[in-house]
């Protein structure tokens, strides 16, 4: 597996595994919740600046990609009433044909590794209940629930949690 920044012209493709990556989570959440994540999974919202973008490889087929935000980005903004002090990993996908090859894992470490390497002691990041197994994966590798950052951005009853870990 080979784990590299995602090139510029990767980044439509990118996206759209990730949206195929999204939908089975689709039929579990309301119409309008989904499409709003649909949005933000498709959006350009990865290619500010302060942002990478990084994939992981197999066989020369990206296989996972995961976006690292700096602390400093307003990702949250109007959801959090703070702007957070450590990165937060976001947009984390694995293609179907990839998973249970640790491809998620190897990308979180990437993040945790970079993250160390900026001089953060932390890393963060959101989720909700209707994605069991990435809960299930964060909490395996030692993500702590952060329940005063939590929000419902929808007002439709889905909480997305935030979780943190020490690198």
């Amino acid at each position: 597996m080979n784990i590299r920044n995602a090139k510029e012209e990767e980044l439509v493709h990118i996206r759209e595994m990730r949206l195929h990556a999204y939908e089975e989570h689709a039929p579990k959440i309301p119409e309008a919740h989904w499409n709003a994540l649909q949005q933000s999974i498709l959006s350009d919202a990865d290619s500010k600046p302060g942002i990478e973008r990084i994939v992981a490889e197999i066989d020369g087929e990206i296989a996972g990609s995961v976006a690292l935000f700096a602390p400093d980005k307003q990702i949250y903004e109007g959801l959090l009433d703070e702007v957070l002090n450590y990165p937060e990993l976001r947009m984390l996908a694995i293609s179907r044909q990839a998973r249970g090859k640790g491809v998620a894992t190897a990308l979180i470490h990437e993040c945790m590794k970079r993250t160390k390497e900026k001089g953060f002691t932390e890393m963060g990041l959101h989720t909700a209940d209707f994605m069991e197994n990435a809960i299930t994966l964060y909490t395996h590798l030692g993500f702590e629930r952060l329940p005063q950052y939590d929000f419902e951005p929808a007002n439709d009853g889905i909480i997305v949690k935030a979780f943190r870990i020490k690198v």
